[in-house]
């Protein structure tokens, strides 16, 4: 692949030729696309699995259901801790570190594993669950992420066809699981969790066998990388910030409002979990390139190419959806669930600001500015926490939504203050444009209402 073409080093940021860097190159919209249409089925197995459990089950148990769903979540975030996207740094330029660099990422995967189980036998217990043990059974799930770091030979490539094609069959035996579970008149929430984990684990495992026979073997010994775990620390910190000030305020809703309005917050936040896959997986899919394109002081401006069609794309999408949220909600869940639907409006608003700042943020990962990424993770946190200890007793579950909201909208200003001040050609790429999104968001939600 050619090096993008940058000027001399002068006091001006560096410039890369356009040619280089007008486009996104296809394989990454490519890439972005095969993980999407994965998600797609993924989620849609979800769905079915939650609107059926969501008439089922009582809605105690339903909100029980979504709140570990929603632990294990940040579960996953803890045992990766960066070490996905480092691996991918290590290795992008050099296959033959991919070896000694898994098997180090493959340890400290297994240690934080063992400390996300021992979190979660801790929080059962401070809830009293009466399902302890399939709780924990299910908890033992994120071990499995060790083999899930083989798929790093795909990412290299940008080729996400086959890690595509194991997920959705992972998917469809998930669904299988509940289907089954459901069958034989389980009523509880516990077991239903253990089905939909052991899901999570066969993907797992059927994506480091599709990846073994693509890992490079070296000839000759090649020595054990260092410092490892230090890079990949801020970046991890991140990951468990941002799954935290994603998913913490289930602990406010649930200690302060009750499962059954927690069943009903989550079945929106499922709806903003299928419609950011895109900036999540866009993200995903680019840190190859990104991270080529970081040496020659491009990276800001290769995130920023890519970020600002999708914010906008999402602005207009996500405000016409906006217009429905209550049916919305009715139709996938149930009547019942209809009283989220002003949670749904704030959490859609939250969608767009994601499409502008997960790409943004793993342009400074590609940058290896991890530092930067943890300080905007932890203040995201920290406001997070600030706004649902405010906004939930007062507001309830609207309440809870606004501060996802302003949280991820702080993410996303944070993330471009950073590229602009890297001096990476952030600012290159027609900065008035962002203005569009909030025009479009309520231009969109404008129409929808129009067609009520």
């Amino acid at each position: 692949m050619l090096r993008p073409v940058c000027e001399p080093q002068t006091s001006e940021p560096p410039r890369c030729s356009p040619a280089e860097t007008d486009r996104v190159p296809g394989r990454v919209w490519r890439g972005t696309a095969w993980q999407v249409l994965g998600r797609l089925f993924g989620s849609a197995t979800t769905f079915l699995a939650l609107a059926l459990l969501a008439r089922e089950l009582t809605g105690v148990e339903f909100g029980r259901l979504t709140f570990y769903l929603a632990v294990f979540a940040w579960l996953d975030a803890l045992t990766d801790f960066g070490t996905g996207a480092v691996a991918v740094q290590r290795t992008a330029d050099d296959a033959w570190a991919v070896a000694p660099v898994l098997r180090a990422a493959r340890r400290q995967r297994l240690a934080l594993a063992a400390l996300g189980f021992l979190s979660t036998a801790a929080l059962s217990f401070a809830f009293d669950e009466p399902d302890v043990g399939w709780i924990l059974l299910a908890a033992l799930y994120p071990f499995t992420h060790a083999l899930e770091l083989s798929a790093t030979v795909f990412r290299n490539r940008i080729d996400w066809r086959i890690p595509t094609l194991v997920r959705a069959f992972a998917s469809s035996m998930r669904l299988i699981l509940v289907l089954a579970t459901y069958w034989f008149g389980v009523v509880r929430a516990a077991p239903y969790l253990l089905a939909m984990a052991l899901g999570s684990a066969t993907a797992n495992f059927a994506l480091h066998r599709a990846a073994k026979p693509y890992l490079p073997v070296p000839s000759i010994p090649v020595r054990a990388p260092s410092r490892l775990f230090a890079q990949a620390l801020p970046l991890g910190l991140a990951m468990v910030c941002q799954q935290a000030y994603f998913s913490i305020d289930n602990l406010f809703v649930r200690a302060w409002l009750g499962e059954i309005p927690l069943g009903h917050y989550n079945a929106a936040m499922r709806v903003l979990s299928l419609l950011i896959m895109g900036a999540v997986y866009a993200g995903v899919a680019a840190l190859p390139w990104m991270t080529r394109r970081a040496p020659a002081g491009c990276a800001g401006e290769a995130a920023a190419r890519l970020a600002q069609p999708m914010t906008l794309v999402a602005a207009l999408v996500c405000g016409f959806v906006a217009a429905f949220s209550e049916p919305l909600l009715e139709l996938l869940f149930g009547a019942p669930f209809r009283a989220a639907g002003p949670s749904l409006v704030w959490l859609l608003g939250a969608v767009v600001a994601v499409h502008c700042g997960s790409v943004l943020l793993t342009g400074l990962v590609a940058m290896d500015r991890g530092r930067a990424v943890m300080g905007i993770a932890l203040g995201a946190l920290l406001v997070n926490l600030a706004l649902n200890t405010l906004w939930i007793r007062e507001r309830g579950l609207a309440g809870a939504a606004e501060a996802t909201f302003w949280t991820e909208v702080l993410v996303a200003l944070g993330a471009a203050f950073e590229l602009t001040r890297a001096r990476c050609g952030f600012l290159r790429v027609r900065p008035l444009l962002w203005v569009l999104a909030p025009l479009l968001f309520f231009g969109g939600r404008s129409l929808g209402q129009l067609s009520l």
